[in-house]
């Protein structure tokens, strides 16, 4: 290949990396070359992924998008100015992007039709996806952490560090939706507010994926839900951590939380106008009784209603400083019957996509015996569960993993139990061990 052909005599070579990626203005982009990186402010241009096979409308796009330069690799480049087959990855993303930096996302068809008795079928072997799923926590938590030191710092915040693990969360979530949220959901006080953005990451990735969503909105969703509690970052940790009731005063430190964060976004280059409204208003409820604006149901984006729905589900089900988890089956149920806080039809979809059990809900059995939830299946009254105690003897019994919804099983769910009454402490460790 004629690397010459891409870099003009006239045109200064800014930067050669060992992997020889060079970096042109945008004005000398043409189809055909391969786009390392898009150079400039994050969320400014209109791709997500900054690796691609460059078409005329690739082109365009980010000339449009005010990009100043990009890196490309020669070694990856075609010869040809003709755009790339059809099934080029970017194209489709390109395209969504367009629409979703709107503040007021067109209503998803899906949504309006999601049926709680249906589920998507797993990609990956629970146990694999969970040893993963562990290693992204762990690192999310140390990133997230990393950021909000960041802002303790005074520093202007490096929200684009957060895309690639945003892409790491969006994949385990493709894979094994219960694996990433079961772990995620598994956090200690000191642990909650760091993991509580990992956790809410993929729960939006998960109820994405239920509404329809194509990859580009479910990434968006996803870095949107890491990103959304930024402003807590400056409330004093004393507050944060307090076990007890906030004072009024107190109260209004919190409250200030959703402000700071949509602030220190817009400091750090962030333009996407629907993570930014989603990290003001997560805290609003349809009826108009939340804050920070006390903005009502037809003022509330998409993102937004969904942002509220998974950023108190997983605020329930955790262990905080001054309560003990709620267990996620009995979170579900008493959230389906607070009126007005949440878009119905969005709940419907949280109960779609994490199953009217989820995976380490308690439940009792027809036989009964006790069991925890492993797995759901497409009939989410029949997941697959793990028996671990007799209620009539009141105690332990050998381990079986049953498949409610396999042909002959003759086991049903006859409701759900909570683990404190029981006296199980450590529920998690008979489904992810």
């Amino acid at each position: 290949m004629a690397y010459g052909r891409y870099l003009p005599g006239s045109l200064p070579v800014i930067r050669l990396s060992p992997k020889m990626y060079v970096t042109i203005p945008i004005d000398e982009l043409r189809p055909g070359m391969y786009v390392q990186r898009v150079n400039g402010a994050w969320l400014k241009h209109p791709f997500w992924r900054t690796s691609f096979l460059a078409t005329e409308h690739h082109v365009q796009r980010l000339r449009d998008s005010g990009v100043a330069s990009v890196d490309i690799d020669p070694s990856r480049s075609q010869e040809t100015d003709e755009p790339p087959p059809a099934a080029e990855p970017d194209a489709a993303a390109a395209t969504a992007a367009q629409g979703a930096a709107a503040p007021e996302p067109a209503p998803e068809p899906a949504a309006a039709t999601v049926s709680p008795r249906r589920a998507p079928v797993p990609q990956a072997d629970l146990a694999a996806e969970l040893t993963r799923a562990r290693r992204i926590c762990q690192e999310g938590r140390e990133a997230v952490e990393a950021m909000f030191q960041e802002v303790r710092l005074g520093r202007i915040v490096d929200t684009a560090a957060m895309v690639p693990l945003a892409q790491e969360i969006n994949a385990s979530v493709g894979r094994h939706p219960g694996a990433l949220i079961g772990i995620a959901r598994i956090k200690t006080v000191d642990d909650y507010t760091y993991l509580h953005s990992v956790a809410v990451g993929a729960l939006m990735s998960n109820l994405a994926r239920r509404m329809g969503m194509d990859e580009q909105a479910c990434q968006e969703a996803t870095l949107g839900g890491l990103l959304h509690d930024l402003g807590k970052a400056c409330v004093p940790l004393e507050i944060l951590n307090k076990p007890g009731r906030l004072e009024d005063a107190e109260m209004e430190l919190m409250r200030a939380h959703p402000a700071h964060g949509a602030r220190l976004l817009g400091e750090s280059g962030v333009e996407n106008e629907a993570i930014l409204h989603m990290v003001l208003h997560h805290h609003e409820r349809m009826d108009g009784t939340g804050y920070p604006a006390r903005l009502a149901e037809d003022e509330l984006p998409l993102l937004t209603r969904m942002s509220s729905v998974c950023d108190v589900y997983d605020a329930v089900t955790s262990t905080r400083a001054y309560k003990e988890p709620w267990d996620p089956a009995e979170a579900l149920r008493r959230m389906a019957s607070w009126k007005g806080h949440f878009d119905p039809v969005v709940l419907k979809a949280l109960i779609a996509s994490l199953g009217i059990y989820p995976a380490g809900s308690l439940v009792k059995l027809s036989s009964e015996r006790l069991a925890v939830v492993l797995e759901q299946r497409p009939d989410l009254t029949r997941p697959l569960v793990r028996v671990f105690y007799s209620a009539r003897l009141r105690s332990h019994v050998l381990h079986v993993d049953l498949d409610l919804s396999a042909p002959g099983c003759n086991e049903r769910i006859t409701g759900i139990e909570s683990p404190r009454e029981w006296g199980f402490r450590d529920l998690h460790k008979l489904w992810a061990p």
